[in-house]
Order: C-alpha cells, then structure tokens, then sequence
C-alpha cells in the first residue's frame, strides 16, 4: 500500500490513521469529513506526518486506497471499511479468543453476561460502559466515556497490554465486525434503520459481522437476512423452537427468572455438534432478557465453553446499572432503563414487561445527540398516546419537552429529571418505570 486516505476522524480515524502511517511504507493522508478534529489532534497527525486533506481532495486523486466507515456515504469507491482495516492491523497481533458482538439492542447486556461466563480467563472487555480488565476476579476500569466504534477494539487492546495480558477479548462494536473474532455475535435487528444519509440499511453492514470464524445470530435475522452463512452460524430465539438455542417453561421473576434451555444441533469452533438441555437461573425479568442470555449461551457453548462455567456465569448476573436495573424504595419498585440507544422497540418492550409486575409510572425522556441513532417522535407519541390511562405519563428533559405537544392525553411535564421522579414516588404506585436516553455515567454526573 503506498497511498492511503483515512476517512472520518470523529468516528475513530484518527486511531486509525496512526497506526496505518506506523505500520505501512507509504503516504497516509486525514480527511476530517465532518469538521470536528481538535486542533492539538490535527497537529499530532501533521507531526506523524499525515496529512490533512480538504473536501475536494477525493474528487481529484483517484490513485489512493480510501478506508472509511461502513456508514459514510462517498461518491467514489471504498477500499476498505473502517472494521477491515482493525481487522488487518491487529490480525497477528491477538493471540487469545476473541469475541465480537454487535446488533441494534442487547449489545451491552450480551457483553456483560459473557463477562460474567469468562471472568476466571481474565478478559479484556470493551463496551458501551467503557473498558475493563479482568484479571484474578478483579475489574479495573482501564477507560470511560470510550465509544463502541471498531477503532477502538484497536486503542483497547494497546491500552490494556500496558497493564495485564488478556486471555479472552470481548468487543462490542457497532455496525458489524472486523473479523477478528472467534465467534461474532449478532443479537437481533429489531428495527432495520437507515444508515449513509439513507443509502443504506443496517443490517447491510452489520453483515460484516459474518467475516468472523463462527456467528451466533437472532434466528429472525438470520432468516430474513442472511442464510447464506449457514454453515458458520449458531441462532437462537424466544419464540422459534427452530433455532440452535431455545426456551420453554419459563418462570419470570423481577430478581431472577427460571427457564429450560434446549441447544439442538449447535455447531462449535472446532467441528463438533452439542445437543443438551438444562434448567437456567438468571436475571431476566422479560423476553428481551431472556434472548441477551441465550446469545451468550449460544457464544459460549460455539467457543466449547463447559456447561457448568456456562451456568455458573449466567446465574452471577444481575444486570446492569441503568439497563433494567431495579431499585427497591419503600413500597415502591423503580426500575431503570437508561440507555443511549433507546428506541420505540426498546421502549414498547419495556413498558409490555412492567405491566406483568403491577401498576405503574412511566418517565419518559432524555437527550438528543448521545447516538447517531435517533428515535422516532411521531411513533413514539402514537404508542404513548394509546398505551393506556392506567399507566400514569410524566415526561422529562429535551426529548420530553419535544413530545409533549404531540401527546393529547393526560400527561405531566418535568424539565429536571430528578423533579420528574420525586413527582413519580407521589403517585404511589407500585411501580416505576424510567426510560431515558443518555449514558449511564453522564446522568450520574448531572
């Protein structure tokens, strides 16, 4: 490779670019598309001797190889993604198993019951919570306020041999994956959005995820989008006793939920075929719950994991801080579900569950700008318009604020989040239900 433009420096570039001009002879050129780079960053790649380069620059020099995000829409065509070149810079570097997740919901919970399943292997964990080394049973926060771009697989497998060596590596990564993995997980498409202005769907590009060894993939996903990778891929599902991994007789519980699992012709790393069944206990108070542990379930038994580190793992979960996690004041249960990435799906899936534990309030709102993924305002005011008076309505903060108009029925508006929930504790229900947008740790900086 001689000449390079590395596209996006807010979306990991700048990572990317760096070691591209480290590792390969030749000239390695910046294109900042969205104008965001820092000017103490700019410098740091003038002095490594990168280029930055103008917005007219790909038009009229043909004869560079462009490496850019599986999201970015250019007019000319693209040598490589950003997930491929991860892949290639760390493809001799990374000794250890790798797991590599992505999908449009789950992501962050899959990782962290995965983590729970291989906490004895001193894992390395990137996630949406940031990076962690696991090392005797002890987490140490390596880096927060990190994003799930794949450059960062790259920054935390630098980051964390400073420190520890790994013995398995669990990324989360969004939009696909960079094959590096093992066993690349793809948890679900529960809303197929629109990705390059439009140009594209997600599911097109979280097809890179399949360019791992082996695949373990929501059974509807793999159905509707992808059945052509048969042979690598494990599924599972709530509701398809067709899928590798399978549910019945279960027992929800808001701490602790029981079910039998079926794995039926599961297909592992190394050529053999599991079929068992088992009673699992964990934490899973609904169906989307439920379906994070079976993809984990599913990854583990593909990695030839043993059963009873499988069952040890899932039963020491206890969920996630802001991700259905549950609160107990009083006679009041406050379940929370903060989250940067909430969507109508996630919310129509959590409000379904709570109905099941008594009567509630919801608090509905949060921030703009935490994701690329935005919500739906006009659908989300339909189902919160129809979702029923016996579900008190109290909105919240800048999403909050925008819906407020929308919605006709009997609702109350607080601009302070902390307000909105002194207010939901008065009603005197036995439940409250908070759905917000934002990062966990932003909220509890606020």
């Amino acid at each position: 490779m001689k000449k390079i433009l590395v596209v996006d420096m807010t979306h990991g570039g700048v990572i990317i670019a760096s070691e591209l001009s480290e590792k390969y002879d030749g000239e390695v050129r910046a294109w900042d598309i969205y104008h965001t780079l820092d000017r103490d960053v700019e410098n740091i790649l003038t002095d490594k001797q990168i280029t930055m380069v103008d917005d007219d620059f790909i038009q009229n020099n043909k004869d560079f190889m462009v490496v850019a995000p599986a999201h970015c829409r250019l007019d000319v065509p693209v040598s490589m993604t950003h997930h491929q070149a991860v892949g290639m810079l760390l493809e001799n570097e990374i000794d250890v198993p790798v797991i590599e997740v992505t999908g449009v919901k789950g992501k962050t919970s899959t990782v962290a019951i995965l983590k729970e399943i291989y906490k004895h292997q001193n894992p390395l964990i990137l996630s949406s919570l940031g990076v962690e080394a696991v090392e005797n049973n002890k987490v140490t926060l390596l880096m927060e306020n990190i994003s799930i771009t794949p450059a960062n697989i790259l920054k935390s497998w630098k980051t964390a041999l400073k420190y520890f060596k790994p013995g398995i590596c669990i990324f989360e990564t969004s939009l696909g994956g960079t094959g590096l993995a093992d066993v690349g997980v793809l948890t679900n498409l529960v809303e197929d959005y629109s990705i390059a202005q439009g140009t594209k769907r997600a599911s097109e590009v979280k097809k890179q995820i399949f360019d791992s060894k082996m695949v373990v993939c929501e059974y509807n996903a793999f159905i509707s989008k992808y059945p052509h990778f048969y042979s690598k891929t494990n599924t599972f599902s709530f509701f398809d006793q067709r899928a590798n991994i399978s549910v019945s007789e279960i027992e929800y519980g808001i701490h602790e939920t029981k079910f039998t699992l079926k794995v039926s012709g599961l297909k592992t790393i190394n050529g053999d075929v599991i079929n068992t069944s088992f009673e699992v206990k964990t934490f899973a108070p609904g169906p989307y719950h439920v379906e994070n542990v079976l993809s984990a379930i599913g990854t583990a038994f593909t990695l030839e994991t043993s059963q009873s580190d499988i069952i040890m793992g899932i039963s020491n979960f206890n969920g996630l801080k802001g991700r259905t996690s549950i609160i107990e004041n009083g006679n009041v249960r406050i379940v929370q579900e903060i989250n940067p990435g909430i969507n109508l799906t996630a919310v129509k899936k959590s409000v379904s569950m709570m109905r099941e534990y008594g009567d509630m309030v919801l608090v509905m709102g949060g921030q703009y700008g935490v994701t690329c993924e935005e919500i739906d305002e006009k659908l989300l005011s339909e189902f919160l318009e129809n979702m029923g008076e016996d579900i008190f309505l109290i909105l919240t903060d800048e999403l909050g604020k925008s819906i407020e108009s929308k919605i006709a029925r009997q609702k109350l508006y607080k601009k302070d989040l902390k307000d909105a929930m002194v207010a939901a504790q008065d009603l005197s229900r036995e439940n409250i239900l908070l759905i917000y947008r934002s990062h966990f740790a932003n909220l509890q900086k606020r």
